[in-house]
C-alpha cells in the first residue's frame, strides 16, 4: 500500500504544474524511496537451488529421442558468484559449472562409461551464447503462478528474428545469472523458458526455489576419470562426426 501511495504522489507532483520547482527535491526524494522499495521486494538468490521439470514439446520428427527426455529433471545450484546447471536424463548427466569471478565454465558429460570435461574461457562461453546477444524482450500483459510466484510473460525477438517466451518473476534474481545466459537482462529470474537441446525444442519449468545451504564441493572439478576438452577441440570433434 505504501509502496501505491508514493507512486500516486509522485505522479500527482510530476503533473502539477504550478508546484513543479517547489517539489522537484521532494519528487526525487520520492523516486529514490520507490527504488529502495522495488529492491527490497526482490529477493536475491545468494544460495540455494533451483528445481526445473523439463517438457519436450510436440511435433518432434523424432519420438525416441524425445522419449529419452521423458522424465528429465534439471537442477541450477547457487552459491555466491558460482553456478551449477545441472540436467539428468536417461541419457545421461550434463553440468554446467559457472565461476562468476573468473568468468571460466566447465562443461561434464557424463553418457555411460563416457566422460568428458569441456573448459571453457569467458570468450568462449561468449561464442557459444552468441545468439542471445542483443536479444530485446517484449512485455506482455499476461500472467501465471509458477512454484508459488507471480511470473510475467516475456517474447524474446533474437538478431536473426527468431522469438522465444518466458515467464518471469519480479521476486526472484540469481547473483550469478550466466546460467540464465538468454534472460539475464530481464528484471528478475526466467520460471518458465523455451530452449533447445541438440534438435529439440524443449520447455524448462520451475517447480521449486529452495534457500537452504549448498555445499562448497558442488563445484569443484572432478580431478580424474574424465578427458579433458577445450572448447576449440570439442567443437572440431563435433564437426568431423
Amino acid at each position: 500500500m505504501l509502496y501505491n501511495y508514493l507512486a500516486n504522489l509522485a505522479r500527482l507532483f510530476i503533473t502539477f504544474k504550478p508546484m513543479k520547482k517547489i517539489t522537484k527535491p521532494l519528487v526525487i526524494i520520492i523516486i529514490r524511496l520507490l527504488w529502495v522499495f522495488t529492491v527490497k521486494a526482490q529477493k536475491r538468490i545468494t544460495e540455494g537451488t533451483i528445481s526445473y521439470d523439463i517438457v519436450v514439446n510436440t511435433g518432434n520428427s523424432n519420438p525416441s529421442i524425445a522419449d529419452m527426455f521423458n522424465g528429465a529433471t534439471s537442477i541450477v545450484y547457487l552459491k555466491g558468484y558460482q553456478t551449477r546447471f545441472e540436467r539428468v536424463s536417461s541419457l545421461g548427466v550434463e553440468s554446467t559449472i559457472v565461476d562468476g569471478k573468473t568468468g571460466n565454465v566447465n562443461v561434464l558429460k557424463e553418457y555411460g562409461e563416457q566422460k568428458y570435461m569441456i573448459t571453457m574461457t569467458p570468450a568462449n562461453w561468449k561464442e557459444a551464447n552468441k545468439k542471445y546477444e542483443g536479444i530485446v524482450f517484449e512485455y506482455k500483459d499476461e500472467y501465471k503462478e509458477i512454484a508459488g510466484y507471480k511470473c510475467q510473460k516475456a517474447i524474446g525477438t533474437m538478431k536473426d528474428g527468431t522469438t522465444i517466451n518466458v515467464f518471469f518473476t519480479k521476486d526472484l534474481v540469481a547473483n550469478n545469472r550466466e546460467f540464465e545466459y538468454a534472460y539475464k537482462s530481464l528484471p528478475g529470474l526466467a520460471m518458465e523458458f523455451e530452449t533447445t537441446i541438440g534438435s529439440l525444442k524443449v520447455t524448462y519449468t520451475v517447480s521449486k526455489v529452495n534457500f537452504s545451504i549448498v555445499p562448497a564441493t558442488k563445484f569443484e572439478l572432478p580431478k580424474s576419470g574424465f578427458r579433458v576438452m577445450t572448447y576449440e577441440e570439442s567443437n572440431s570433434a563435433g564437426k568431423s562426426k
